[in-house]
Order: structure tokens, then sequence, then C-alpha cells
């Protein structure tokens, strides 16, 4: 017998978009889950905008979904600063910007480099400054510590190889916001027992096996950056592989999970 499922988690880029074009069949998709009155929440480690700018783009492609909905490392690396009091050397894309304006007090010194996805900061001078920072005894941040990511053109580096050259370098070893860390998953859940939920993503490692680390259910779908044989990198395996979200809901509706 099926599992009862409490609560859904869903991955954003790669899942049910790509910039700005939807998976075919997502929107459709998503309306038929919301419709069963399962509690969704979308669990993203996107660090190329600020949450407003994110809620904006799904919105207009046509996603039923609350902003409130939203669970990002974007917001719990916020929330990590503001509770430790840091001023930290970020390392974001302009476009997430507004998500820490606030924060940054330019006339101190820097005790923390927090990176996320930042193409245009991945410099050979501004990764030196942050070395410096980090032998000073600046705490190393990682909103997350993605591999790569799936663009238009094809998949591209993500911020994990930058912070492995930091870590490398300065011999130490990044706190790890996002997906896969066991406490991002645990504050997205709330008080849903995990073996009561599933995670829907692309990402075998950060979306999968970092939910089955906990308990959730996993369901690995082939779009994004999935990557032929992801599935069998992993232990255990994931729960399902499914062709695209669209698939993934279906195995959700007959209660194939």
């Amino acid at each position: 017998m099926a599992k009862q499922i409490k609560m859904i988690l869903i991955d954003l880029s790669g899942t049910l978009h790509i910039d700005n074009s939807a998976i075919p069949g997502a929107v459709e998709a998503l309306n038929r889950l919301r419709n069963a009155g399962i509690p969704l929440k979308f669990v993203t480690n996107t660090t190329k905008e600020s949450g407003n700018c994110l809620y904006g783009r799904l919105t207009k492609l046509g996603f039923d979904i609350k902003k409130e909905e939203i669970f990002s490392s974007l917001a719990a690396a916020r929330k990590l600063i503001i509770s430790r009091k840091l001023n930290p050397m970020l390392f974001i894309d302009p476009a997430a910007n507004e998500d820490f304006d606030d924060l940054i007090r330019n006339d101190d010194k820097k005790d923390a480099v927090v990176i996320g996805l930042a193409p245009d900061k991945f410099n050979y001078e501004k990764l030196t400054k942050a070395f410096r920072l980090l032998l000073d005894g600046a705490s190393l941040i990682a909103i997350h510590k993605g591999r790569y990511y799936k663009r238009p053109d094809g998949l591209a580096l993500g911020p994990g190889a930058f912070i492995a050259g930091l870590e490398y370098s300065a011999d130490i070893k990044a706190e790890i916001i996002g997906k896969p860390a066991a406490e991002f998953f645990k504050a997205a859940l709330e008080d849903i027992p995990p073996e009561e939920a599933i995670m829907i993503g692309d990402d075998v490692k950060d979306d999968v096996a970092g939910a089955q680390a906990i308990g959730i259910r996993g369901l690995l779908i082939q779009t994004g950056k999935y990557r032929d044989g992801d599935e069998n990198t992993i232990t255990p395996p994931p729960t399902k592989v499914c062709s695209s979200f669209v698939q993934a809901v279906e195995f959700i509706l007959k209660k194939e999970i």
C-alpha cells in the first residue's frame, strides 16, 4: 500500500522550467497536483535572482504558485546572516541583491564569504580577495554547492567548483545552507514527518539523495540537469525515476509511490 502523502517538495529550475521556458506539460501537471489538495512547497537552490524576481518569472510562465510556498536557499542564507550578525563578502548575481541590500555594511571588515551562483564575480582577483579573508578567519558559507545547472545552451558550471577551490586553498570546509543539507529539508517540511513527504527534482544528489537521507521519498526526473545513468550513482537509488514532472505527478495521483 502506498504511504500517505502530506507534503510534496518540488524543485524549480530544471524541474518546472528552464530560464524563461516551462517544461512541456508542467503547468497543467501542477494544476492537477493542486486539485488533489496535497500541500506543496517549492524548494530551490537558485541564487540567480531575488525571491521577488523568481516569483514573477514563475507566475509569468503560468504556474499557480503562492510566494509564501517558495522555500529558497537564499532566504535561508539571509536568516543565517541576520542570526549571526555577519557582514559578508557576497558572491551572488546582481538580480538577487535586493534580498541582502539592507544587511551589508561597507564600512566594516568582512567576516564571512557567502557564495551562490555569480558568474560575473568568479574571477581571479575577487576569488583571491575571498581567499585572503578566509585566511584571516572569515567563515565560508555556501548558499549551495551545485556542480552544474541547465541553461538553454546546455549545462554550465555551478558554484560548487569555486567553493571547492576556496576550500582547498584556504584549508577549510564550507558550511552548506541549501540542498542537500538535512537542515534545509527539515525546515521545509516544518512538522511533517519525512516518511510522509515526497521530493521531486532533476538533481540526483542535491534533490533526491539529500531528501532520501532524512527519509523523504525521492523522485528523479529526466529533464533539466539529468544525465543518463544518474539514478545509478546514489545509494539507495531514487524511489522512482520519471521522464518528467508530468509523469511524476501521474505516479503520485495514481498512488504508485
